[in-house]
């Protein structure tokens, strides 16, 4: 094998666990997997496919930890947690969102996410008024994609109206605001962001029923009809009620009778959810976006995991408000999510399949879909998306096959993870990444200066 090699003791391939894998990489991509093979190049323990993390509004990282005092209302919700969002992003400058962007960015590598889908709405200036460049905020994600070395999905998110009655954007929500034909001009100049990132894809994002007009959905969904579309999706119960009350319809139901839901979909959360509706999203082919931690965070709910990988429903992880960064976390707490709710143990586990490994390879290949990234395994032609674990690690000692994963969601932690590599950019190493104390350095400059202020 000649190029850029690396040797795993163990990788899980397509067709399940193998030993002594050479792992060849030409041009950021997989050009050859051979099983079997004799020791060489780069040596690792254990090499996985790394998945993408399909969910982040990468801003969100610098709040991490402010919200969880009560405020004055009788009960916080998420709804009280987003007032303080608002107040807390009229502070950010685009050279803070940046260094915020990059810091998170290097965070999910060292978790052994490879990539990362920015669902991206933190558009204008405080106030609302657009930068000199619309797409601005945009550049500033792109710069630190370029920066970290993760692989980019960026969505740029049309938000139009403060709910379904068509009302104004308030205070807060004014550095989102765009009508559809000045998101088209943003949406272009996004793409043209992301041009430079040799791997790097851009999609589109409408916020949510409540943030878009139907026209308005209807005009950004074609906007780029053969790119990632995402968008949340029953979340939150009032939103539930306020979207139900005005489209004769629950969110889902109108969604899925009003446009062609199809693959290249991702909905966000889908925390509240009837069985027929979680049945139906699973028939579409889409991907659900779930987030448990932040769902927990925020008290969203539990999305209808077992009902829904029953009727063989695609799904993928995201970190949402990246209050926490964990790979291992946000999978274990799907499943536990789901035994505290049926009271069961292993309910997302199949015959043949533990529940490490349904939860890992559910999430690989429904980040690479929802992303629209040509990842997601160990093959031939994929983007070299990989990430290494410490076979060393107390935790797996003797561990074999399906009771790796198990072993490392379940017992351990983003410790566990040596390496990770992104379309090839060798960009962890030793758990940590190739320009840590410069990214991280920044990140305590713009924190120092925001300060507590929430």
């Amino acid at each position: 094998m000649t190029g850029n090699v690396i040797f795993a003791e163990k990788a899980l391939l397509p067709g399940g666990w193998a030993d002594n894998v050479a792992i060849g990489l030409r041009g950021g991509r997989i050009v050859e997997v051979t099983p079997g093979a004799a020791p060489q190049g780069l040596h690792r323990g254990i090499v996985l496919p790394a998945p993408v993390n399909l969910h982040s509004h990468a801003f969100q990282r610098a709040m991490a930890g402010m919200t969880e005092r009560r405020g004055p209302d009788p009960r916080d919700t998420f709804w009280t947690w987003r007032r303080l969002m608002f107040r807390f992003l009229d502070q950010l400058t685009p050279e803070d969102v940046e260094a915020i962007t990059a810091f998170v960015q290097m965070e999910m590598l060292e978790a052994g996410y490879a990539g990362v889908a920015e669902f991206h709405y933190l558009h204008h200036r405080p106030g609302g008024a657009p930068h000199d460049n619309l797409a601005e905020m945009s550049v500033r994600v792109a710069a630190a994609a370029a920066e970290t070395g993760i692989g980019l999905t960026l969505l740029p998110v049309l938000y139009q109206q403060g709910g379904c009655d068509g009302r104004a954007l308030g205070p807060g929500q004014v550095r989102f605001g765009n009508d559809p034909a000045r998101f088209a001009g943003l949406w272009e100049g996004a793409k043209q962001a992301v041009t430079g990132l040799g791997d790097a894809t851009i999609g589109v994002a409408p916020h949510s029923l409540r943030a878009v007009s139907r026209a308005g959905l209807a005009e950004v969904a074609g906007l780029a009809p053969d790119l990632p579309i995402h968008m949340h999706l029953a979340e939150q119960v009032a939103e539930v009620d306020e979207i139900s009350e005005a489209y004769g319809a629950r969110p889902s139901e109108w969604l899925l009778a009003n446009h062609a839901v199809d693959p290249r979909w991702c909905l966000i959360h889908c925390t509240q959810m009837e069985p027929a509706e979680t049945h139906a999203l699973a028939a579409t082919g889409a991907v659900a976006g779930l987030c448990p931690i932040t769902e927990a965070n925020l008290g969203d709910g539990i999305f209808d995991g077992v009902r829904y990988l029953d009727k063989g429903g695609r799904f993928g992880i995201g970190s949402d408000s990246n209050i926490r960064i964990s790979l291992s976390e946000e999978l274990r707490q799907l499943e536990y999510s789901q035994r505290l709710r049926d009271r069961g143990r292993a309910v997302l586990a199949t015959p043949d399949r533990s529940t490490g490994r349904v939860l890992y390879e559910g999430a690989v290949a429904g980040g690479a879909q929802a992303a629209g990234r040509a990842s997601g395994a160990i093959a031939p032609g994929m983007w070299a998306d990989l990430v290494a674990l410490d076979a060393a690690q107390t935790d797996l000692i003797a561990r074999q096959g399906d009771g790796i994963l198990d072993a490392w969601i379940f017992a351990g932690d983003d410790r566990f993870v040596t390496d990770t590599w992104a379309a090839g950019r060798h960009v962890v190493s030793e758990g940590r990444h190739r320009h840590h104390d410069t990214i991280a350095g920044r990140y305590r400059r713009v924190m120092a200066a925001l300060g507590d202020r929430l």
